[in-house]
């Protein structure tokens, strides 16, 4: 059984007017299928069969690094014949013996923590692994492919940029190990580009600001996770900085309708941001709000000096906030507040 509010979510996102008839009878290969946002993207298509694609379903091939987190994160499809996972590195070229329609590029670190302890993992899947799957779109003919890139792509942008539309960049440094993300990103975007150019893939990009919802880990390093497994756990939040940063944070069900709304009328060839603007909060006023959202549990927010022994690499960047302005003219738009988000986040979790 899905979490209520699993269901309440996805029953939203197929409610989206998106022509959702497109997957009928087609192949799905989405690669990181058990990370965090791809795997909401498959639990979307998973429940397209139920309600919308029953005389033609969709079948999903996720392609994911280690099979038995996978099958534990999709337990609930147990035995469903739409779904078959793969345990597959895409640094590795892949090889299909069926059609593959669409392609939805997802596999790869996104949090913090990875970017000191693995910054050749992290961006082996990104370019490497972008490499092999669109030699394979481009020897399938495949419909679409969706890349996942990052806001981190824009780099060091002067507080004029900020909203920063797809068209504003600032540096990147090369020699810093955490530009290992945010440079793989950018060659992964231009590799998408360049693909289409001289093959005619049809490449859209998706650039998610800080996305939360149901299935997140709460131990990956990001401040935001970390306080949802506090709230989750009755334990005050513990604040490592001042909190002064500026993050816009999107909730995952008005991220994945806009992942889908690109893939499905993105035009090729272009870079979407996806964020919510309205809930643009600093990391206190976010910890603020989290304590407050249930009282009962009495918890406070409190300041605690962060050390060298701390893994997670705080990021150089004072405020992000992405302008929504080009995927909004596509008809997509947030509608969930940071409020609500989070309560139904915390709500989703044992």
């Amino acid at each position: 059984m899905r979490h209520p509010v699993v269901e309440d979510d996805l029953r939203r996102i197929a409610g989206a007017p998106l022509p959702w008839s497109a997957f009928a009878g087609k192949t799905v290969l989405v690669s990181g299928a058990a990370g965090f946002l791809p795997a909401y993207m498959v639990e979307t298509l998973l429940f397209l069969n139920e309600t919308h694609l029953q005389k033609g379903p969709v079948k999903i091939i996720g392609l994911v690094r280690n099979q038995e987190g996978a099958q534990k994160r999709f337990a609930h499809y147990d035995g469903r014949p739409d779904l078959v996972l793969k345990e597959h590195d895409v640094c590795q070229p892949f090889q299909s013996d069926e059609q593959i329609h669409f392609i939805i590029h997802a596999a790869s670190h996104a949090s913090p923590l990875h970017y000191r302890r693995d910054p050749v993992g992290t961006l082996g899947p990104n370019v490497l692994g972008t490499h092999h799957l669109l030699s394979l779109a481009n020897a399938y003919h495949a419909e679409r492919f969706l890349f996942f890139s990052s806001g981190d792509v824009y780099g060091h942008v002067s507080s004029a940029q900020i909203p920063t539309k797809e068209t504003e960049y600032g540096p990147l440094d090369p020699l810093d190990v955490r530009s290992c993300y945010g440079e793989s990103k950018r060659m992964g975007e231009n590799m998408c580009v360049s693909w289409h150019h001289q093959h005619g893939i049809p490449v859209t990009i998706v650039r998610p600001s800080h996305t939360y919802g149901p299935g997140m880990r709460l131990d990956d390093g990001r401040v935001f996770a970390d306080f949802v497994a506090d709230v989750s756990a009755g334990r005050d939040i513990v604040m490592k900085s001042d909190g002064s940063a500026r993050r816009t944070f999107c909730y995952l069900a008005d991220a994945v309708e806009a992942f889908f709304t690109v893939l499905l009328q993105g035009k090729p060839g272009e870079a979407y941001n996806v964020s919510n603007e309205a809930c643009e909060r600093s990391i206190l006023q976010l910890a603020e709000i989290l304590a407050s959202l249930f009282p009962e549990k009495g918890i406070r927010v409190i300041e605690q000096e962060r050390t060298d022994a701390d893994p997670y690499m705080p990021s150089p960047f004072p405020r992000t906030c992405l302008d929504t302005t080009k995927i909004r003219s596509l008809g997509w738009k947030p509608t969930t507040s940071v409020e609500e988000g989070f309560r139904r986040t915390i709500l989703s979790f044992p």
